[in-house]
């Protein structure tokens, strides 16, 4: 019984910004990785930025620059903070965790999505 809830999306003009949050609540015992993927209409889901195991992060190129990934590990809740954002970055936003359960199985989960839509 393990849930990510992702709040923040939502529309905004090409130029502004949003900021998603995601936690993950339930029967976990400790989380490996989180982060965030999209997927656009007619596309493959996609990674846009996450927080690796060992603590580094990896971004998509085509926001580098753009959008910051942050956690806060007490809350379980990751962020993606997006500046200057695209038409392009149009899509539904997933959140995604890597984690032990507290009956230590490991497991991925996702979040049910949250939708940006960037206008031009």
């Amino acid at each position: 019984q393990v849930q990510l809830e992702e709040s923040g999306g939502g529309l905004v003009q090409a130029g502004g910004s949003l900021r998603l949050s995601c936690t993950a609540s339930g029967s976990i015992f400790s989380i490996n990785a989180m982060g965030w993927y999209r997927q656009a209409p007619g596309k493959q889901r996609e990674l846009v930025a996450a927080f690796t195991r060992g603590g580094s992060t990896n971004y998509a190129d085509s926001v580098k620059g753009r959008f910051t990934i942050s956690r806060d590990n007490a809350k379980k809740t990751v962020y993606l903070q997006m500046d200057s954002l695209k038409p392009e970055d149009t899509a539904v936003y997933y959140c995604n965790a890597d984690l032990l359960t507290s009956a230590l199985k490991r497991d991925y989960y996702w979040g049910q999505g949250t939708q940006v839509t960037v206008s031009s």
